[in-house]
């Protein structure tokens, strides 16, 4: 178990802050899970950076605009605070692009733009996608199951927590997961 602190706390977007809304392009429809607000918070006082990687397939698909996505971060951020970098995926599964979780693009590219190393940073999230990018980049990782959360990520998962709370909570510790 790797026992020190994380220097940066990256988050998916979609049913680990906010609600997952299918293809959303509609800052009216961004609503915070219970307690992220207060998650954040605690991330923020405790000196870490923060970072949000998501999958926005809505984009590739001709559903939404990276404009209507950009609204949407920036809903998020008036309800949940500034984050210090926001990575997206625009391309869908079929693109076999770098970036989109489960690859570790986004991880990657979090970390460069925090100025720290991904081994020094803790991915929450709700997917197996999310694990594996995290472990791919050499992150460490940790879910919060969701309504999208398959038995495979929870069993593939090497820190499970009921909430986004006990997620922070745990990674504020330093001992999300096992060392990459």
């Amino acid at each position: 178990m790797s026992t020190s602190r994380p220097e940066a706390v990256l988050f998916d977007r979609d049913d680990t802050l906010i609600a997952n809304v299918a293809y959303n392009g509609d800052p009216a429809l961004v609503v915070p899970v219970p307690g992220a607000r207060e998650a954040l918070d605690a991330v923020r006082a405790a000196g870490l950076r923060t970072g949000v990687v998501t999958n926005q397939s809505a984009i590739g698909r001709g559903y939404i605009t990276e404009a209507d996505m950009r609204a949407v971060n920036d809903r998020v951020e008036e309800l949940l605070g500034p984050f210090d970098t926001w990575q997206f995926c625009p391309h869908t599964p079929q693109d076999d692009c770098a970036c989109r979780k489960p690859r570790p693009g986004m991880v990657l590219a979090a970390a460069a733009a925090l100025g720290v190393a991904a081994s020094a940073c803790v991915l929450i999230g709700d997917t197996e996608g999310d694990m594996s990018a995290a472990r791919a980049a050499g992150a460490r990782a940790i879910l919060v199951p969701g309504p999208a959360t398959t038995q495979q990520a929870a069993r593939a998962a090497s820190a499970v927590c009921a909430d986004l709370g006990e997620a922070v909570r745990l990674a504020l510790r330093g001992s999300a997961n096992e060392e990459p």
